[in-house]
């Protein structure tokens, strides 16, 4: 049996993440954004801002869908 897990509309809006690369493989959520387009602006205004900090647009594709 499949189980389909829906997932709320305000958790679906904003899946395009601008995620800052630190030493020791960590990872920190800059910002969230409703498109990629978005993202890309937001990524293009850290990279003016902070240009030695390591930026990347990621999609949150985790719908965290299970099988029962």
């Amino acid at each position: 049996m499949e189980t389909l897990i829906i997932m709320p509309y305000r958790d679906r809006l904003n899946r395009w993440l601008v995620v800052r690369s630190l030493p020791n493989m960590q990872r920190i959520i800059v910002a969230r954004c409703r498109n990629r387009s978005d993202a890309d602006g937001y990524l293009h205004i850290l990279r003016r801002l902070i240009p030695d900090g390591t930026f990347i647009v990621v999609f949150d594709g985790d719908t965290d869908s299970s099988e029962v």
